[in-house]
């Protein structure tokens, strides 16, 4: 794949629900994650992308369902690439984007509290 967006940072190992206290640096990565999930286009964006066909989506995919115009879904597209939560192919003149399972399940993992993390799994 070519023209991959990744994280800007790693997601901060401990969760802040872990009981022990959560190192500053590793807050303001997990909160700069969380804030570009906090945004009602953006979570729009991630169900579009991950209940398309083949599970990933072009801009021009994405602009009527979601009623916005181009320049607005690319912007949104481009904070949720940085953000690592999805990962960008480039394909001739069209980009499309899928999501990164691994971010989106790390994301559960440190929201969950290490009790319900052990029950869940073992399910």
């Amino acid at each position: 794949m070519e023209d991959v967006g990744t994280a800007k940072a790693a997601m901060p190992v401990i969760s802040p629900l872990a009981g022990e206290p959560i190192q500053r640096a590793d807050a303001e990565r997990l909160a700069g994650v969380l804030k570009a999930v906090a945004d009602p286009a953006r979570l729009r964006l991630l169900s579009l992308i991950q209940s398309a066909p083949e599970g990933e989506a072009s801009v021009s995919d994405l602009t009527e369902p979601l009623g916005l115009s181009q320049p607005t879904v690319s912007h949104h597209l481009r904070i949720l690439t940085e953000a690592g939560l999805l990962e960008r192919e480039k394909r001739g003149v069209w980009a499309y984007y899928r999501l990164v399972p691994s971010a989106i399940g790390a994301i559960a993992d440190l929201l969950t509290p290490p009790r319900k993390r052990a029950t869940k799994k073992a399910r």
